[in-house]
């Protein structure tokens, strides 16, 4: 099951809503839906929470349910839920506010959204028909997809009155209205009522930053251990020169004694190396000598 299949399945759960917050829930449901029209109320889903959510809101408003529901409402793959009855469509729109020529290019009738709990349902509404989000633990993703423009506008407007501020795009004929930060993606699902689905979400997030804070630290490490490899290899090859032309034996005692520990030592880091010199020297110290002895066989 999907994270968004999870958190809609969490939201459908609550039952235990004032008769106009099932207003507005409902209300959202159809203008994100699929159709809803004068002639037809269609909506498709997978998610048989949702549709057993709708039916339940719809004929505890209005008295009666949805003409016909295809597709296996026990098994997997979508659900259809249609409404073609005049009356009863007639009913949905007059409850709404929704006039025939208003049905030309819907609005969000903000007289049936008096009340922030009311505001809030009609989200919870949207998404349910018309919303998904991504698992977290691939990309932060939440959007509300309708085909309507001023619908999409008015809830852009609606979540900014409840303290959100969400991000609008068009796609494929459909208006998004989306969320892309974490934190805003958390906070409406709290919001909606998947308080789980959002902890699920913090969660997500804080094994991904704990990841990426180890695979930096094993990267600069890595890094790290391969410079100093590859410092060491260039350092042997540079004395094994001088050794190999004599040069060596001309030297100071101090560079032949660096020279012999880092023969002796070739793994060994530069801290590891500057002490077991007798007596002991600094880390530059020891740097400046074995870049001298480079630079010596450089001129070989």
């Amino acid at each position: 099951m999907s994270f968004s299949s999870r958190v809609k399945n969490e939201i459908c759960r609550q039952t235990k809503l004032k008769p106009c917050c099932m207003a507005a829930e409902a209300y959202g449901a159809l203008l994100f839906c699929n159709t809803f029209s004068p002639s037809e109320v269609r909506i498709v889903t997978e998610n048989r929470a949702f549709a057993s959510r709708i039916e339940w809101l719809v004929k505890e408003l209005f008295g009666f349910g949805f003409d016909s529901v295809s597709g296996d409402p026990e098994g997997e793959g979508k659900l259809v839920l249609t409404m073609s009855d005049e009356a009863h469509i007639g009913a949905l729109l007059e409850r709404y506010g929704c006039g025939a020529d208003a049905l030309l290019a819907h609005h969000v009738n903000l007289g049936v959204l008096e009340e922030d709990c009311c505001r809030v349902s009609f989200i919870r509404g949207a998404f349910l028909a018309g919303g998904s989000v991504t698992d977290p633990g691939k990309r932060y993703h939440l959007e509300l997809v309708t085909s309507h423009y001023n619908v999409a506008r008015e809830t852009f407007s609606l979540l900014g009155e409840l303290g959100f501020d969400p991000g609008s795009t068009s796609r494929a004929g459909n208006y998004i209205t989306y969320f892309k930060q974490s934190a805003a993606i958390e906070d409406i699902l709290t919001t909606i009522g998947a308080p789980i689905g959002a902890m699920d979400m913090m969660t997500a997030k804080i094994e991904k930053e704990m990841r990426n804070t180890v695979n930096r630290k094993v990267n600069c490490d890595t890094a790290n251990l391969e410079k100093m490899v590859n410092a060491a290899v260039r350092q042997v090859a540079a004395i094994e020169k001088l050794e190999s032309t004599g040069a060596l034996e001309s030297l100071s005692d101090k560079l032949k004694e660096t020279a012999r520990a880092r023969l002796a030592s070739p793994e060994a880091s530069l801290a590891e190396l500057a002490d077991s010199l007798d007596p002991p020297v600094t880390k530059s110290c020891l740097s400046h000598r074995l870049n001298k002895l480079i630079e010596l066989a450089e001129q070989r």
